[in-house]
């Protein structure tokens, strides 16, 4: 693809991603759009084997953008970083088309794995900010992790992850629209779970008060039987 069409995309994709640029020329201030320049020739070194060059031009978008992709990371089309203060990507993580992260992700390793060691990311992925992906697992396409989530486990197509270890709290085999992924307004799998307790305590409180009724109608109703035999 030749330098001037893929500058096109990635300006038009930081448009449509981000509703605080108003002109195409402002994108080229953008952090997204810099570490991505830097990544693309950074990457094109790394599979010449220019393992040092590479490192070098990588190491410069992390000086001036704060987000830090390793040059062996392999990224598609329409890649999104909102913001993107303290994003890491390693080396051995894949991610697919129109995946978008928010400031803080890191798609990184445990430390104990050799060869693939960092995660793959599915297309039409939304990683919140904060999140943590750690491990060569796969992040299923149309996915959305939560806020400060940590993810250790492969996650399956469609499906919405919150919490500390991250677990699947949604399932919708669906694709999503970029427009419809709203990092904010994800399922609380704690406040559910405390709402379904609290249902549940009202629904037995209600049966042993309706338990106590009867018994004492029974009651007063033997009573009433003994007083007559009297």
């Amino acid at each position: 693809m030749g330098m001037i069409k893929r500058l096109k995309e990635e300006v038009a994709v930081i448009r449509q991603r981000d509703p605080a640029i108003h002109t195409a020329m402002e994108v080229f201030l953008y952090p997204s759009f810099k570490v991505m320049m830097h990544y693309r020739l950074a990457h094109k070194l790394y599979l010449k084997k220019h393992y040092f060059l590479a490192r070098w031009v990588s190491q410069r978008g992390v000086r001036k953008t704060g987000i830090e992709i390793h040059p062996g990371a392999v990224i598609g089309k329409g890649f999104f970083i909102d913001h993107g203060n303290g994003v890491i990507i390693g080396e051995t993580a894949v991610i697919g088309d129109n995946v978008t992260l928010y400031q803080g992700v890191t798609l990184g390793g445990t430390g104990k794995e050799h060869g693939k060691r960092h995660p793959t990311v599915g297309n039409n992925v939304m990683i919140s900010a904060g999140a943590k992906v750690l491990g060569s697992f796969k992040i299923g396409d149309n996915s959305k992790i939560g806020a400060g989530s940590v993810v250790l486990n492969e996650v399956p197509p469609g499906s919405t992850v919150v919490g500390v270890p991250g677990r699947v709290v949604k399932r919708k085999k669906q694709c999503l629209p970029q427009e419809e992924m709203d990092h904010t307004n994800l399922p609380d799998p704690v406040k559910e779970d405390i709402a379904n307790l609290q249902k549940a305590n009202s629904e037995l409180t209600n049966r042993l008060l309706e338990l106590e009724r009867v018994v004492k109608q029974m009651k007063r109703k033997e009573q009433k039987q003994k007083d007559e035999n009297l």
